[in-house]
């Protein structure tokens, strides 16, 4: 048992996949996904967008494929690309053939949709031919007819049979590398999904909210659905959707994971929300040394508190700390102990040098490691 089991989430036991370079499921860390949404034929473009989505942390990319123009350019964007790319395929089967062959790591299909056994055989055999994965992607929005006339509207049992059925297609063409994912933009109607897809299969589970809105409604919707899933042990990889940036969908799904203490990039911030006692410009303070260790992918937490109310509890248990003090001098925590005061100084470049040189400390092993790493294997070729 751990030191605080109450903070303990034991994740579903799902099989595992690999997506590229990238594995999925089983005890390989949760993954952030985006979608790019720009056109893929667009190339140029498509690669820009791709690389500031990679700066943001993003595991897995999925461009739309909607035509041969789109395809075509796949080869361009893949080989430019540094995280693996999942093309994603609606209804014809030829754009899933040109997919795999042009490199995509993963076809985001959904076998039922794509016509005959025929179709569904060739698409599997150039999936398996090109070392390509798949998902199934059902959505409550586009629910097959005959399961809407039998069960009168979209629920949680007409979109797990639904994902099944999809399941036991590829299955039956001996095809097992795929995830699942059964979303909906209600998020009660995709939460029940999931926890009952989760127990009909082992199958690695891609979790969503979908179509959730713009970046503040949809980081809401998402954090509920999603941490609810993800506390229950639910999600192999996510993808948070919002009417935003796709690069803001990535920098979301991490603060999520963060929250959970399931995965772990960048600094995690605690401040405080201000009130009368606050002794700095709390909410000025934290908005611009967000901004300013933006860059920093190194996990550490830091705490900035506007006074000696809750800020000495907090400092001890952060990485480096910020605690608001009278007559404009404040203390500084490192390591959870009382460090140095700071008087009269600017409080975001001074708390933004400790930070960037904690996270140079914790770097340096790493780096140290990998040199080291290196001449061995040189020599041993």
């Amino acid at each position: 048992m751990s030191v605080r089991p109450y903070r303990d989430i034991h994740r579903r036991k799902s099989r595992q996949i690999r997506v590229g370079s990238v594995l999925v499921g089983g005890d390989a860390p949760i993954t952030v996904q985006t979608m790019t949404n720009t056109l893929t034929a667009d190339a140029a473009a498509t690669i820009k967008q791709i690389q500031e989505i990679e700066a943001a942390g993003c595991d897995i990319v999925r461009v739309s494929c909607p035509d041969e123009e789109s395809t075509a350019a796949l080869p361009e964007i893949v080989k430019a690309a540094k995280i693996p790319i999942v093309a994603d395929i609606h209804f014809h089967y030829k754009r899933g053939i040109e997919a795999a062959k042009a490199g995509a790591a993963c076809l985001r299909i959904n076998p039922g949709n794509i016509g005959s056994a025929a179709r569904v055989k060739e698409v599997v055999q150039a999936a398996k031919d090109h070392g390509c994965s798949m998902r199934i992607g059902v959505n409550a929005g586009s629910l097959e007819r005959e399961l809407l006339e039998r069960y009168g509207e979209p629920c949680p049992e007409a979109m797990v049979e639904s994902a099944l059925n999809h399941a036991k297609i590829l299955e039956d063409h001996d095809f097992f590398d795929f995830k699942i994912s059964v979303k909906a933009s209600d998020v009660f109607l995709a939460v029940a999904a999931y926890q009952a897809l989760a127990e009909a299969c082992d199958y690695p589970l891609h979790v969503g909210i979908t179509e959730a809105g713009g970046l503040r409604t949809g980081t809401v919707k998402s954090s509920i659905g999603l941490g609810m899933l993800l506390w229950s042990g639910i999600g192999d990889t996510i993808r948070v959707s919002l009417s935003a940036d796709p690069a803001e969908e990535v920098r979301v799904g991490y603060e999520m994971l963060k929250s959970l203490n399931l995965r772990h990039r960048g600094v995690n911030l605690i401040s405080c929300p201000s009130c009368a006692r606050q002794n700095f410009d709390v909410i000025k303070t934290v908005e611009a040394l967000e901004k300013r260790i933006s860059h920093i992918t190194t996990p550490m937490t830091v705490s900035i508190i506007g006074c000696v109310v809750n800020g000495p509890g907090e400092a001890r248990e952060t990485d480096i700390g910020f605690t608001g003090g009278g007559n404009n001098t404040h203390m500084v925590y490192l390591g959870g102990q009382q460090h140095h005061r700071l008087k009269d100084q600017d409080i975001v470049e001074h708390m933004a040098e400790l930070i960037e040189k904690k996270a140079a400390e914790i770097e340096a092993p790493k780096a140290a490691n990998e040199g080291t790493e290196k001449p061995a294997a040189s020599s041993a070729a």
